[in-house]
């Protein structure tokens, strides 16, 4: 076996010799298909430039906010805005991430087959070499000078080129196979370093989101401070309510055909699972903003930052949206003319248009608007109407909190 292994890399040695001496033909080609193209990473790249430009221009506005010492809920507004930007660029890059993932184990199992296929021409190659060896490694000059006239000569001259052009094809295929594995690694590593590098561009935008956050819990802590602009502040609140009210109205009547189409659940299902103790209910209560007393249009229940806010019943998305109120709001507008608002989240995951399933996971928890702490504030209106939301929890249990103290609702 170590004889025939020697013979292979000798005949081999020679026959490269032979490739360059000779006249080559084309060398073979495997043709490469991928389904993720560089041309995909590449889109999502430019959209992730466009991203970070809005992220510029919020944050030259701050700046300029920050020069003219304005309140902080301006402030506030404002990093919010830049922080819903920096969260689609996280978003995007993982998008990145997963196109350069499926484009490593795609020219991973391109390198496997390329491979595969130079190891059975090579195995050619030696089978080519054994049988030459079987035969007695007749050098090509003992074939022509055992011939026994000129017509003889000719006859194994022709011959002797055939297998020698054999020979030459099986190199030329080996050649151009090693060529290929060659190049489809270098397009492997490159890959993988683009992915890596999305990665670190990620956790660098995952920890300018976290800086952002804590530039917000200051400032909440300043809003909850002031007292002088109480007055601005809620008029304020009240006409960005009354403009998501107008937009809602709106909305509902230009979507009305879609929303009909979808058939909406007789009963609601809750929004948080596993958080059922409420900070405020509906009606009258003091503004944890403005400090002020005001009519709450629905129902807030703490919980922590991220958790997932689901769709209280199947519906079309009429809204989707930031304002200064509701900060991240999503509405959800259901075909038994009911509808359901989602506000102060953290992250909205619904987009306008779009129909959802009761259950859906439409945005995350968060403190966004006219808010001071994580929480849902989740709003049931019938026919355009606010009503309290608890009503239609008769089975659930549910609890209440003021004044650090929690008791059981009686509803």
């Amino acid at each position: 076996m170590k004889n025939r292994k020697r013979t292979c890399r000798r005949a081999l040695a020679f026959l490269m010799a032979l490739v360059f001496l000779l006249p080559l033909g084309p060398a073979a080609v495997i043709p490469v298909s991928a389904k993720v193209t560089q041309e995909e990473i590449d889109a999502l790249k430019s959209n992730a430039n466009q991203l970070s430009q809005q992220k510029k221009e919020l944050q030259s506005q701050l700046k300029q906010v920050q020069a003219e010492k304005a309140d902080a809920r301006q402030q506030k507004n404002l990093i919010e805005k830049q922080m819903n930007v920096i969260q689609s660029e996280i978003d995007n890059i993982a998008d990145q991430i997963a196109k350069y993932q499926g484009l490593i184990g795609q020219k991973e199992q391109e390198l496997a087959e390329t491979e595969e296929k130079e190891r059975a021409q090579y195995e050619l190659f030696c089978q080519r070499i054994r049988a030459m060896e079987e035969e007695g490694e007749i050098s090509y000059w003992s074939i022509l000078f055992s011939s026994s006239d000129f017509s003889d000569l000719l006859d194994n001259f022709m011959m002797i080129e055939e297998i020698i052009d054999y020979d030459n094809s099986i190199m030329e295929s080996l050649l151009a196979l090693q060529e290929q594995i060659e190049a489809e690694k270098a397009e492997l590593e490159q890959a993988k370093a683009g992915e890596e590098a999305a990665k670190k561009e990620q956790e660098a935008a995952r920890q300018e989101l976290k800086s952002q956050q804590a530039e917000v819990d200051k400032l909440i802590g300043q809003i909850s401070a002031k007292e002088d602009e109480l007055e601005a502040a809620e008029a304020a609140l009240r006409k960005a309510a009354d403009a998501a009210n107008a937009e809602i109205k709106r909305k509902e009547k230009e979507l009305a055909a879609q929303i009909a189409a979808v058939v909406s659940e007789s009963g609601f299902m809750w929004p948080l699972t596993g958080y059922n103790t409420l900070s405020s209910l509906f009606g009258s209560r003091t503004h944890p903003v403005t400090g002020r007393p005001n009519n709450h249009t629905g129902i807030d229940i703490p919980a922590p930052g991220g958790t997932k806010i689901l769709a209280a019943k199947s519906g079309v998305v009429i809204t989707s949206t930031y304002n200064n109120s509701y900060g991240n709001y999503v509405v959800v507008s259901h075909s038994d003319g009911t509808s359901t608002l989602y506000a102060h989240m953290s992250r909205r995951n619904a987009s306008e248009g779009q129909t959802v399933k009761q259950g859906a996971t439409i945005g995350y928890v968060g403190t966004t608007g006219s808010s001071t702490g994580n929480h849902l504030h989740f709003e049931v209106r019938v026919n355009g109407n606010r009503v309290d939301p608890v009503n239609y929890f008769k089975d659930m249990t549910l609890y209440a909190r003021s004044g650090g103290v929690t008791k059981k609702l009686n509803h």
